[in-house]
């Protein structure tokens, strides 16, 4: 069954899911198209929970960065977003960066959650893609034509989690790809120096 959340603004759509994007295909082990569908329910239906749970936006924030964690690859989507950085790096490093760029996910795109009261998306089938599967869906936005989006499951890391998502042939995770990028140039390569910043923004 179709499900839906509240929508109403473009950018804070495409924020709010990608925080599950990644630009990395993963093989689709064991996963089907009932299975891939399944996820993207369960994870809308979460995140139009927490819209309407009447909590402060703080505790909201929390709630949105848990909801990424649970049904996100964000190894997979912490690492396309660092780009070539993220191989040079070692794995204590790589964890406290992972970390904070999932704090800085819930926080940026969760201050937009209020303004998505008054609109809905609806899931509308699954197939397989290459090496995973791609889960069609319908954002219908208060005012606006209805938009085309693709979200991408794997089962790569071990479960059912989407790594990616294209809306209207766009790749959401390029432009934290290239946010991220600036803000690593401005630092002059420094991983340290990104993470703190991630720790203080969105």
């Amino acid at each position: 069954m179709p499900s839906s959340t509240p929508m109403n603004d473009r950018r804070g759509f495409l924020g709010l899911i990608a925080s599950g994007a990644a630009l990395v295909a993963a093989p689709a082990w064991a996963l089907d198209s009932n299975g891939a569908r399944a996820l993207i329910d369960r994870s809308l239906a979460e995140v139009y929970a927490v819209i309407n749970s009447g909590k402060a936006p703080a505790q909201m924030y929390r709630d949105f960065e848990a909801i990424f964690a649970r049904h996100a690859d964000v190894d997979v989507i912490a690492r396309s977003a660092m780009g070539p950085v993220a191989r040079q790096i070692d794995a204590a490093q790589f964890a406290v960066y992972k970390a904070a760029f999932q704090g800085y996910i819930g926080r940026k795109y969760g201050k937009r959650f209020r303004e998505f009261i008054g609109s809905r998306i609806e899931v509308t089938g699954a197939r397989p893609l290459k090496s995973f599967y791609a889960v069609s869906s319908v954002a219908y936005l208060n005012g606006r034509a209805p938009m085309e989006v693709e979200w991408h499951v794997s089962d790569k890391s071990g479960r059912d989690l989407f790594f990616n998502i294209i809306i209207e042939g766009v790749n959401m995770l390029a432009s934290e790809r290239a946010e991220i990028a600036a803000m690593l140039a401005r630092r002059g390569g420094d991983v340290a120096a990104l993470t703190a910043d991630l720790q203080q923004a969105g």
